[in-house]
This record gives structure tokens, C-alpha cells and sequence, in this order.
């Protein structure tokens, strides 16, 4: 994968979905829509910048054959390039953006793919670069770097294509996977399309008010207080899904083709060999991962225990991982929301407590849910010459505060990495993006149990902790082995439909969950509820790696000073400028070993003992 390339798999983003909620009036001081004319005026400015974008990618081929001719043309087709590849990513995401402010809208789904269509052209334009900077060599190209400053911000990005000399085709074979890019979108749009618009979510009763069981009521209802509602709730939406189990098995299978096809165009090995090598990352890392936590399933089974027994169950269900095992008197609304999360960050000095404070008070984040908007939550921060925006699906609970703390991880990561990053270094892999989000998440919950005025509201939030273990780290590394086991069937030859990717995640389910958690078998169409599957090659792994790797470093930070939080703060504003694996060791924590792992596991376990002493 080219230098181009990289910058475009980072023109994507999306998160887990989270559940719906009004407006509060306490919120009235902060904005609650973003401001999209920060990037352009208007939809008409878009379309004419389009235009303007894809006339000028013309240009891209007066360099062709030229690459090794001198230092200064080098440097002048790297930042023609990279000058166009930053205005796609600004009108990608204006387009994500509006788009996602309503997906029943066809005018912004039409821009979407448009935007779409304008990187594909991009990856075309740009094919040949790889195979000629192979062919310059080395030897030329660090001469150049070297007698040329101005090639310094290119640097690791040619480094790293000469890195990949095996996996790059030539000239036609590059602009072959480029121009196909976008008709690989296509299982991703299909699944998009069905889950938001097409499938018919029925309606039920929960806690006596009607409750459309899409994706985001889907997820409020099931914390229901009443178990034998929660059942129901679980059994509706997952049969409302089944209905259409083939559809979406072929969308799936046609993704996983895709992979498949990529992988073996630029002749890796694995699917997850080619998904892995672009932020060369180790494959060690992604098994010692599965390797880890299947280890560790005893720790998550004492917890669904544990759950039960504060829930007052003689038995555990599916539909029983939800509801809060303590009652909390507490709403956080977005204002209150903003307040504990700056209290929270304190630990991470005033450099950041004071960007973050002055973020916070921008109208860059969409905030409340609306019939047709994209359920779930994200930042986009490839505009480098605005700023990140955000997107939430704000609630009033605990979740809604996390889920805020943790978005704007990445936007501070974000802020921080484009201050101190060049455009061309600045966009950050998923591997260090997730860990960004989640010490926020453990700042938080950390001080919500130092502040805890009451045995019971320890409890939750010690609960919380735990909750963090489950969801981001076994519950993904569960999302990932089933990732890793439905590309393995696919590379045997085998078929893959709806029933077969149903009946391999099920099995995964028990697995985790225990003999003791009772899992109905329609359960297992889970696996059409994260898009990720569908958005994304191999990329839910990066969230159970970044707990354990934000883990550690929150213990640094709260447990040391200054030179433990410069550490971490350090691996921020490296952004892109180096490998994540590097800058995660560089900053204090090796994720090619099994340590992170095993610590991580050992703090679930103490946090278990802990809860256990309250409730003895």
C-alpha cells in the first residue's frame, strides 16, 4: 500500500452504537449541531470544489516516469499529491457528514457517492507512484531525502512504501485495485441502507411506552428493568433481523470475497496478513490477542457470575448483560457531561485540559439522535485545515458521559497530532487512535470511583471497570475471532452464508459467555449489528488491543508524574510520523508481548475482588 493509499484508509471512521435521548435544557449554553460551513460555505461550494478536485487530478500524470529525475521533482509530485489528497479528505467529509445527519436523504447519500467515487479516481491517479518509487530504489530515494529538507515529511511515507516492494504491483495492476475500490464499497452500503431504511423494525411496549426496535432502540431497551421485557426485546429485534439473515449473509460473504481478492492481488498469504501489514503490525499481535483472552474467559465468566448474583438472578440470561447491576441517582446531561470530563483529565496537564476545554465549547459535534441519523458514534479528523468533528448519539446515563469522554479521546488526539504533525504525518492509524479514546474512558471511570459518596455507587462505577473489560476487550476480541474465523472459511473454498456465519458466531457466544449464560440460538445473528464487518478489513481487534495498551498507560499516568504523562502525551503527537507498535513501545508499553495482556487481566480480577468485598 502506497503512501496515497494509507492517507485514504484513514478517510473513514465509526464507532459502536449507543442509545437515544432528548435534549436537556441544561445544555442550552453548549452547541448541539455542528457547523458544517466551517468546511464549506454551502452544498453548492462542495460540488464546485469537486469539480475542481477532479480537473485537477490530471496533473498527477505530468510527473509520471519523472520520480527518480531529481530531488525537486520528487518533492514537487509529493506535494501536488499531497495537496489533492488532503482536499478529497475535506470533501469526504463534508459528505460523510451530511450524509449522516439523515441516510434517508438522497441527495446526501448521492454526495456520499460522489465523495466515493472522487477517491477512487484519486487511488487511480495516483496507482503508478508505488511501482515507479520501487523502481527508482533506495538507494536514490534516501539520496534525495537527504539533500533535499523539504522532503523530510515525506519521508516515512516512502520509506514505508519501499517497505511493501513485494506486496505492490506494477503500473496497471495498481490502477486495477484502485479503480476497484469503489464497487468493494458496495456490502458496506448495502448493509447501511438495510439496517437504517429498508428493514421494517417493529414497535413493543418497554416500561409501558412504545419503543421502535431499530438499532438505537435496540439498544436503549435492552437495559430494561423488567427481565421478561428485556427477553422480548432481545428475541424481536434479533427474529426482526433474521428475516433478512440471507441478504445480509451475501452482503458479509461479498465483503469478505473482497478481502480475499485484495489480499491475493498483492500476493499475501492471509487476508489478515494483508490487513495487518499496512500499519505493520506484527500478526502475533492479533493471535497472542485471542490467545490472551480465551486464556483469561474464566475472570469473564466470575463476572457474569458475580452480575447475576447483584441482579438477585437464580439464573443468567443473554438479555441479563445490560441493565445496571446498582441503582445510580445520577443524569448526565451534555453540560455535566463536559464538567466531569474536564475533572477528569486534569491528570494529563494543562496543555491538554486546556485544548480540551476550548474544543468542547465549538460547534463541532452533531449531539442528539433523529429519526434516519446514523445510530452510533465517531470522529472524523481528516479535514486538517478545520478541525475534527463529531458525531453522538447523546444519553443522559453513564454510557452517554463514557461514550463522550471517550469521542473526544480521538478529537484530542486529533488536535493535538495535526499541531504537532505536517498533514502528511499527521492522520494516525487505528491501532494508536483507539488508545487515545479509551484512557479517556479509564481517566473517567477512575475518578467517578475516587468521587463515590456511597457503597452502592462504588459499586457501579467499580461495575463500570468491569463493564469496559467485557465490552471493549473480550467482547472484540470475540468480534475479531469471529472476523479471523469467517475469513479462514472463505480462503478454504468453503461457502459463507447468513446460516453459516450465524452458526460460527454462535458458537463464539457460549464460548465466552459460559455454560452458565443462556444464549437463545437467534442469537446469533449478532453478528449484523456491528458494521464494522462490513466497513472494515480486520479493525474491531485494534479496540480489545487499545483497552489493554490505554490500561497500562492509565496507570502510568495516575500512578506517576510528569515523565510518564509526557510519555504518553509524546505518543499522541506522533500521529502517523512513525509505526503504532513503535510508538506505543517508545511510549512505555510493548504490545508484541503477552504483558499488557496479562496485567490488564490481573487489574479485572482485583477490581472483581474488590466488588466482592462491598457486596460480602
Amino acid at each position: 500500500m502506497n503512501d496515497v493509499s494509507r492517507r485514504q484508509a484513514l478517510l473513514l471512521a465509526a464507532a459502536a452504537a449507543f442509545a437515544p435521548a432528548a435534549a436537556n435544557a441544561a445544555d442550552a449554553a453548549l452547541p448541539t449541531v455542528w457547523d458544517l460551513t466551517h468546511l464549506y460555505p454551502t452544498p453548492e461550494a462542495w460540488e464546485t470544489e469537486r469539480k475542481a478536485v477532479e480537473a485537477a487530478l490530471s496533473g498527477i500524470a505530468a510527473y509520471k516516469g519523472r520520480l527518480g529525475e531529481s530531488a525537486a521533482t520528487l518533492k514537487a509530485a509529493m506535494q501536488l499529491i499531497s495537496d489533492i489528497t488532503k482536499r478529497v479528505a475535506r470533501l469526504f467529509v463534508y459528505a460523510t457528514l451530511k450524509g449522516d445527519e439523515d441516510l434517508q436523504v438522497a441527495v446526501d447519500q448521492e454526495r456520499r457517492q460522489n465523495a466515493q467515487a472522487l477517491s477512487a479516481k484519486l487511488g487511480e491517479a495516483t496507482a503508478w507512484t508505488s511501482p515507479e518509487l520501487l523502481r527508482v530504489g533506495r538507494r536514490t530515494i534516501e539520496g534525495f531525502v537527504k539533500a533535499d529538507p523539504g522532503l523530510e515529511k515525506f519521508r516515512f511515507g516512502l520509506m514505508d512504501t519501499l517497505r511493501q516492494a513485494a506486496h505492490t504491483l506494477d503500473d496497471q495492476g495498481e490502477a486495477l485495485l484502485a479503480a476497484a475500490s469503489n464497487p468493494l464499497q458496495g456490502p458496506r452500503n448495502i448493509r447501511t441502507q438495510l439496517v437504517a431504511s429498508d428493514i421494517p423494525w417493529p414497535t413493543v411496549k418497554v416500561g409501558g411506552a412504545d419503543v421502535r426496535l431499530d438499532q438505537q432502540g435496540y439498544t436503549r431497551a435492552r437495559t430494561a428493568a423488567d427481565r421478561g421485557e428485556r427477553k422480548m426485546v432481545f428475541d424481536t429485534f434479533f427474529n426482526a433481523f433474521k428475516g433478512f439473515e440471507s441478504s445480509l449473509g451475501a452482503s458479509l460473504s461479498a465483503k469478505v470475497n473482497g478481502d480475499i481478492f485484495n489480499a491475493k492481488a498483492r500476493k499475501y498469504e492471509s487476508s489478515l496478513a494483508a490487513a495487518v501489514d499496512g500499519p505493520n503490525i506484527p500478526q502475533a499481535v492479533y493471535r497472542t490477542l485471542i490467545a490472551e483472552a480465551n486464556r483469561g474467559l474464566p475472570i469473564l465468566h466470575r463476572y457474569f457470575d458475580l452480575r447475576r448474583r447483584l441482579l438477585g438472578l437464580s439464573d443468567m440470561g443473554y438479555w441479563d448483560l445490560y441493565p445496571p447491576v446498582t441503582k445510580l441517582d445520577a443524569k448526565f446531561d451534555l453540560a455535566t457531561s463536559r464538567k466531569l470530563s474536564l475533572e477528569a483529565m486534569k491528570p494529563l496537564g494543562p496543555e491538554y485540559s486546556a485544548t480540551f476545554a476550548d474544543a468542547t465549547s465549538k460547534p463541532w459535534v452533531h449531539v442528539y439522535p433523529s429519526r434516519g441519523k446514523r445510530g452510533g458514534a465517531y470522529v472524523f479528523g481528516a479535514a486538517y485545515d478545520v478541525h475534527p468533528y463529531m458525531l453522538l448519539n447523546h444519553t443522559d446515563n453513564y454510557e452517554g458521559l463514557s461514550t463522550y469522554a471517550h469521542e473526544w479521546g480521538h478529537a484530542m488526539h486529533t488536535l493535538l497530532a495535526q499541531k504537532a504533525q505536517p498533514w502528511e504525518l499527521a492522520g494516525y492509524p487505528t491501532f494508536t487512535a483507539e488508545v487515545a479514546s479509551t484512557v479517556n474512558e479509564q481517566l473517567l471511570v477512575a475518578h467517578m470511583v475516587k468521587g463515590a459518596k456511597t457503597k452502592a455507587e462504588k459499586l457501579f462505577y467499580l461495575d463500570r471497570v468491569c463493564e469496559m473489560m467485557r465490552a471493549t476487550f473480550y467482547r472484540q476480541t470475540m468480534f475479531a475471532e469471529f472476523e479471523l474465523a469467517i475469513h479462514e472459511t472463505a480462503e478454504k473454498g468453503e461457502a459463507l452464508s447468513g446460516k453459516r456465519a450465524s452458526a460460527i458466531y454462535l458458537d463464539l457466544l457460549k464460548r465466552y459467555h459460559g455454560p452458565r449464560v443462556q444464549i437463545e440460538d437467534v442469537y446469533g445473528l449478532e453478528w449484523a449489528l456491528p458494521g464494522h464487518f462490513f466497513d472494515y478489513n480486520f479493525y474491531v481487534y485494534q479496540y480489545a488491543t487499545s483497552v489493554t495498551a490505554a490500561s497500562a498507560f492509565a496507570e502510568r499516568i495516575l500512578g506517576g508524574g510528569v515523565k510518564e504523562r509526557e510519555a504518553y502525551l509524546g505518543a499522541l503527537k506522533a500521529g502517523g510520523s512513525d509505526y503504532p507498535v513503535d510508538v506505543l513501545k517508545r511510549a512505555g508499553v510493548d504490545m508484541t508481548t503477552p504483558e499488557p495482556f496479562r496485567a490488564m487481566l490481573g487489574k479485572f480480577e482485583k477490581t472483581l475482588d474488590e466488588m466482592e468485598k462491598l457486596i460480602a
